[in-house]
């Protein structure tokens, strides 16, 4: 007798359609798996011995024929062992054909016939409803997010004997469907840090907005201790609410990586990733035997800061040039590339040298040699995909606290940040961008025109400060979005200086790669 039953399988944050055959005729006992499998997926055969035995069902002395189809892609982990079993017990007549039709099946089987929880349910359930699949069969524990995906009925089971009683009365099946709750709402969200909390330091909280607001890649720099940690971190509370869009996106990374949990299903805030400077390429870019969402990608629509820039390796820094200009990572290997998306926006942090204290030579004890050597572990193109520097200063006298004047609260930064981005999409409208910050030459040239004034200073800017044309470029995104935050229509004479004087970091402390 023949069964086919479906299921998903997964290839980056994509899942693709698998059909599970099994056909039992007769011949030699055995249980006979193909499909191009990974070792893990082959060991289900003993997986579903096992808890046939201890679920009630026997298993007669056939020879038992089990296909993963296609069979020319790779299966990888154990979310088919839950197909492969109801696809045997159809076969041997326990569960009727027509109970299976318009289903999937997800899970991972115990000895014992317990259906354990699998990592990968919200694309695998995406993916089946886009299919048109109208309900998917999943461990008790993924139900609430796998019942994510629209027009999908999720139904969970706990045991592999629960789930053919289900199928043995098909009316009694009550699963669970898409719920607005799971969402994230317009509300703002809840932090334990506000930008208020920063007195002073009035081209910080300018700079920052500035990132925020147009998705511009930014550097901290200055000595320890002057609140470079402390502003990056406080770049979350003005980022606005996840759209529906950016939440599915984000939670199918999360779930990839089993970061998902069955009280929180979906990813309902922006990411703050912030890895150590310890951290390995393929932990910071993503990789391993079947790949995996690095940090980057998992700061998608959210920041990813790196604290001591300088601490990390040149090699490991210079792996993020690519996705920081291409919103995307592939992770290429033998047999397949896999691609993530990886669109943070980039902060960093760090001290200008050993000591801290450079450009300041009268506080400074580091060598010309040593603070070369430090700041030349940063290169060139890597500086030059940030877009915004900023430079944190020591306070000129002792702050207390209330030592200086409360700044505004990030709730009042942020209704700016998204009056702004307002502006941008309605810029972008019909562009396949949405930022100033993703601004290619055609965009640049068409929304950011100057007077021939201000065409005239730029270029004796360009003369006097020789930028590169990505440089270049970044001043006037960078303007555009400080005329965004200023509610003005055209980049004047104030949003240029100030974008100028935001790129001039490079200067002012690599100063030595100019010549100087």
């Amino acid at each position: 007798m023949f069964s086919n039953i479906m299921s998903f399988g997964l290839c980056g944050v994509e899942a693709f359609p698998v059909s599970v055959e099994a056909d039992i005729s007769d011949g030699l006992p055995g249980f006979i798996m193909v499909g191009y499998l990974a070792q893990e997926v082959r060991e289900a055969q003993e997986r579903v011995r096992a808890s046939f035995k201890n679920s009630g069902f026997r298993l007669p002395p056939r020879k038992i024929t089990v296909n993963l189809s296609p069979a020319g892609v790779r299966k990888e982990g154990t979310a088919y062992d839950l197909a492969i079993a109801v696809s045997v017990l159809c076969c041997l007549g326990q569960i009727a054909p027509e109970s299976v039709n318009g289903s999937a099946f997800i899970g991972e089987l115990g000895l014992d016939g317990s259906i354990k929880p699998v990592r990968g349910v919200l694309p695998r359930a995406y993916a089946a409803s886009k299919l048109g699949i109208k309900r998917v069969f999943l461990p008790a524990e993924n139900v609430r997010e796998g019942m994510a995906a629209r027009g999908l009925e999720a139904v969970g089971a706990g045991s592999l004997k629960e789930l053919a009683q289900l199928l043995a009365d098909p009316a009694s099946i009550k699963g669970s469907w898409f719920d607005d709750s799971l969402f994230p709402g317009e509300e703002d969200p809840e932090f334990d840090m506000d930008f208020d909390e920063i007195r002073g330091l009035a081209t910080v909280r300018r700079a920052s907005e500035a990132a925020v607001a147009g998705k511009h890649n930014i550097l901290y720099i200055g000595p320890a201790g002057t609140g470079k940690t402390m502003a990056a971190r406080r770049l979350a509370t003005i980022l606005p609410p996840l759209s529906l869009e950016e939440s599915m996106e984000l939670s199918k990374l999360y779930s990839i990586c089993g970061l998902l949990t069955a009280d929180r299903p979906l990813v309902r805030m922006r990411p703050f990733r912030s890895p150590h400077h310890s951290a390995t390429a393929a932990a910071l870019t993503g990789g391993g035997r079947n790949p995996r969402p690095g940090e980057i990608s998992l700061a998608t629509h959210g920041i990813l800061f790196l604290d001591e820039l300088a601490e990390f390796p040149p090699p490991l820094v210079d792996l993020l040039r690519q996705p920081m200009e291409e919103g995307r990572i592939v992770v290429s290997r033998s047999s397949r590339a896999v691609e993530f998306p990886a669109d943070p926006l980039v902060a960093a942090a760090m001290n200008p040298c050993k000591c801290g204290f450079y450009p300041d030579l009268g506080r400074c004890r580091c060598s010309e040699a040593q603070i070369r050597r430090y700041l030349g572990r940063i290169s060139g193109p890597f500086l030059d995909r940030i877009d915004i520097g900023v430079e944190v200063p020591l306070p000129p006298k002792f702050v207390g606290a209330g030592g200086r004047e409360k700044g505004e609260s990030s709730a009042v930064m942020r209704q700016r940040v998204m009056e702004a981005r307002k502006r941008q999409e309605e810029r972008f409208a019909g562009e396949r961008i949405r930022f100033n910050g993703q601004m290619k030459a055609r965009q640049i040239e068409r929304f950011c025109p100057l007077s021939k004034a201000d065409q005239a200073f730029l270029e004796d800017v360009y003369r006097r400060l020789p930028f590169s044309i990505r440089g270049q470029e970044k001043i006037l995104k960078t303007a555009r979005t400080f005329a965004d935050l200023d509610g003005k229509e055209e980049i004047g004479r104030e949003q240029l200086m100030e974008a100028v004087a935001f790129r001039s970091f490079e200067r002012s402390y690599w100063g030595f790669r100019f010549g100087e």
